[in-house]
């Protein structure tokens, strides 16, 4: 009977940490969003900044990855 009450408390304590684990999780995730988020922006200004230092587009894109229609909309919306 001592190895069922020992399995019975060793479950709840597992299934009691499972929300703390979620909760963690889901912090580290929101975290990591704004980082992305962070990144992206920052990306965005240095590709701002390239285009008004005269690097041309086509090296912008092989640069970043992106494609050009994605630099050209990036280097317009901080036009306006």
């Amino acid at each position: 009977m001592a190895d069922l009450e020992a399995a019975v408390r060793k479950l709840r304590t597992a299934q009691a940490a499972v929300p703390r684990a979620e909760e963690r999780a889901a912090r580290l995730v929101a975290e990591a969003r704004e980082k992305v988020d962070r990144a992206r922006a920052d990306l965005a200004a240095a590709i701002r900044a390239a285009d008004r230092d005269g690097v041309r587009q086509v090296d912008i894109v092989a640069a970043t990855g992106y494609s050009r229609e994605r630099v050209r909309q990036i280097i317009r919306d901080g036009e306006t």
